[in-house]
């Protein structure tokens, strides 16, 4: 029999990881020697999770792949999931997939849920993606190869516009529908939303908010998109969940040691910033691309830059401070959530590691922020859940498990 040895070093002040000890207490659990405290000064956000938030939800509800989460101006935080992940064995008995849209009060107690197919839309294939407007408008986009839409409801589920229409996608230089959008974000000023499009079409897209009509599109580096330059390199993107991508080690051409690509691979993630810059998340090519809203390029930074398969950088959420000083990326394939300084797009801590248990990762797929700087994190997959991570400040920066 092999005998292990358990290093029980802890990090000081890192709280990405606990476990419940036996007086009930929650402490930082035990870690690698290799994640001491970075031995620099560097300072970086803290977070301890909540394993008690969510509440158990009602009526024998469960949630399959959770694949967007949003945070309102109530700090009421909102997730959409995909029911049909959920296995034969996860519905047997009792027990039923939710409802695909649930919204939950700061206590973690759901307030709403909705979703799924109605008159007056065409509901996507494969959910993916949701954003709360600052009018309390839900938006939800799709991942499917067929998902040509996003939708725009009301809190309450009321349908109110569709841009794009299901099967017809023109490719990254159609104007009037999307290719697998799979985030969207909402610009107050401008009455605009910006669309991370997507799994098929490699671009962002901006919409009126209100009308759905055109505004802007552009590619990585600013320039317009080209699709045949995957056509030529005979490179194929499947749709998750397709079936086609099964070995995380090369499912596209995406080369770590080259040139960077010059198109976005997924674009999976669109944020604005308070200063209103835009950071793409390309996440197949590893990097943040970020640019004024007009689509003038202004830099980008790669993260995790050996990663294939399904990338590292996933999403964005900005810290609460008036500077928005850092960003907080999940990274559903090394199963960590990386901390890069804004200005510098500089990896300055991390802190999660894969598991199922709380303050683990599997599949982590979404990010974002409340008002008091807590964390909410979705994970697709087999993951299947939400979790909250509690802001306690600022302390010692970590060193990543990835380099």
């Amino acid at each position: 029999m092999q005998i292990y040895s358990v290093a029980t070093t802890r990090r000081p002040g890192f709280y990405g990881v606990t476990t419940m000890a036996l007086t009930g207490c929650l402490l930082a659990g035990p870690v690698p020697a290799r994640l001491a405290a970075a031995p620099s000064r560097a300072e970086a956000p803290l977070f301890e999770v909540d394993p008690m938030w969510p509440k158990p939800l009602p009526n024998r509800w469960i949630v399959g792949a959770v694949v967007g989460v949003a945070v309102d101006a109530k700090d009421h935080v909102w997730i959409l999931h995909r029911p049909g992940t959920l296995q034969p064995n996860e519905t047997r008995s009792i027990w039923i997939a939710a409802p695909p849209v649930l919204e939950f009060d700061p206590e973690g107690e759901l307030v709403s849920a909705w979703g799924g197919p109605g008159p007056g839309y065409e509901w996507p294939d494969l959910e993916h993606g949701i954003h709360v407007d600052d009018d309390d408008n839900v938006w939800l986009g799709g991942g499917g190869p067929e998902d040509a839409q996003i939708l725009k409801f009301t809190r309450s589920g009321e349908f109110l516009l569709q841009i794009g229409r299901k099967g017809k996608s023109g490719g990254s230089n159609d104007t009037a529908n999307l290719g697998a959008a799979a985030h969207m974000s909402v610009d107050r000023s401008a009455n605009e939303v910006y669309v991370a499009d997507g799994y098929v079409n490699h671009r962002i897209i901006v919409f009126d908010a209100t009308t759905g009509a055109y505004k802007r599109h552009w590619g990585a580096y600013g320039n317009r998109p080209d699709d045949s330059y995957f056509e030529a390199a005979g490179e194929h993107l499947p749709s998750p969940f397709s079936g086609a991508v099964q070995h995380e080690n090369a499912p596209s051409l995406y080369d770590p040691d080259g040139p960077p690509a010059p198109q976005f691979r997924i674009t999976h993630a669109v944020r604005i910033s308070n200063d209103g810059l835009v950071y793409v998340c390309d996440r197949t090519n590893d990097r943040i691309q970020v640019f004024r809203k007009d689509g003038t390029f202004v830099k980008e930074a790669f993260v995790a830059r050996q990663t294939l398969g399904s990338g590292s950088v996933w999403d964005i959420g900005f810290s609460t401070d008036a500077a928005q000083t850092y960003l907080l990326v999940p990274d559903g394939t090394n199963q960590q959530i990386w901390v890069l300084r804004r200005d510098t797009l500089e990896v300055v801590s991390a802190f999660g590691r894969a598991g199922h248990w709380a303050g683990q990762f599997y599949g982590a797929h979404n990010i974002d922020v409340d008002s008091k700087g807590n964390l909410y994190i979705t994970e697709t997959y087999e993951g299947k859940r939400v979790q909250k991570f509690l802001y306690k400040g600022i302390g010692p920066a970590v060193t990543p498990l990835i380099p």
